[in-house]
């Protein structure tokens, strides 16, 4: 179902919620009325959809994905059997409904990237970009912390040479080419940011300024945030794998150093007393050993997941209202 460029796509928004119950009624009002609006403008086709994937909710989530796709015809949900995680259920909705449109926007369920530039992105779609980009144009609102972390992490990835896009999430347009494309992908180490730059086709980015969150709780706190980052730089690049080697020759040509450092005073007649220029290299090369080998550990329990190939998500359950008796 590959729409041809000018005419009418049938387009899906991909939403993800984890116990979104405050902010859900909220979102669903908006996304439905912008489906509604891009309809009466002519800009997608009137079977145009909004997929709400529960990961796992604890809380009345899914009852009420349930009672919105009753109650309105543009709705479906997909219910995952326990939590997989933001990046696996995002995989979840768009390789589950990748033959039903011709191109989708991912956005998370607080709504806190602006859905006002969607009808841009699918205008930029209409040209021929089969990806994209929802940029934030500034950090403003972000705290001190938060900011500069971003800004070092994008910097390391760019170091590593991992393809990525300055300041964006996961607020995208994708059209069905790449969606194919996508599913191909079997990693179970999942980093979508990094996996979209590396499909190619021909993309472009738009600009938003990011909104404070209306209700319920971020799920992304710090752990999360530094956890997903770590899987995004050990998932894509072997760079600090290179730099295990590079510390090694570095403490290899040190070492040669304070051997001739330690026989200066032989050589003088003078007997070195006291422990530390016996203890303080030990564990200097101690600790340095420790954090190679757990470094490696990571990348060895990253290839152990791969190789069991489990499955990222498991779907308990698909509704829309055609199901409904």
């Amino acid at each position: 179902m590959t729409s041809a460029l000018g005419k009418t796509p049938i387009f899906a928004l991909i939403v993800p919620c984890y116990n979104e119950e405050e902010i859900f009624p909220y979102s669903l009002n908006k996304l439905i009325d912008l489906l509604q609006l891009l309809i009466q403008k002519n800009q997608i086709d009137p079977k145009s959809f909004i997929c709400f994937v529960n990961d796992g909710s604890r809380d009345n989530t899914w009852s009420l994905i349930e009672k919105a796709s009753k109650d309105s015809p543009m709705v479906k949900g997909i219910k995952l059997s326990t939590n997989f995680g933001h990046q696996n259920a995002l995989m979840a909705g768009m390789l589950s409904f990748k033959d039903a449109c011709d191109c989708m926007v991912t956005i998370d369920a607080d709504l806190q990237d602006d859905i006002e530039v969607i009808e841009t992105m699918i205008e930029k779609y209409k040209e021929g970009f089969s990806v994209v980009y929802g940029v934030r144009d500034k950090r403003d609102k972000d705290s001190f912390f938060k900011k500069y972390t971003a800004l070092l992490f994008y910097k390391l990835m760019q170091k590593m040479k991992v393809k990525t896009v300055y300041n964006h999430a996961d607020f995208r347009l994708l059209d069905q080419k790449v969606a194919n494309q996508l599913a191909l992908f079997g990693e179970v180490n999942l980093f979508l940011r990094g996996i979209f730059p590396t499909i190619g086709f021909a993309s472009t980015e738009v600009f938003y300024e990011r909104k404070e969150r209306l209700a319920g709780e971020t799920k992304y706190p710090l752990r999360k945030m530094l956890n997903f980052a770590w899987d995004g730089i050990t998932s894509f690049s072997v760079y600090p794998l290179r730099l295990i080697f590079i510390l090694g020759i570095f403490i290899f040509l040190l070492s040669l150093g304070l051997t001739f450092w330690a026989f200066i005073p032989v050589f003088k007649g003078d007997a070195i007393h006291g422990w530390a220029s016996t203890v303080i290299p030990i564990f200097l090369f101690a600790g340095i050993q420790m954090i190679s080998i757990g470094l490696i550990g990571e990348y060895v329990g990253k290839i152990y997941k791969e190789v069991k190939a489990r499955p990222r998500f498991i779907i308990e359950k698909i509704i829309q209202q055609q199901d409904i008796k």
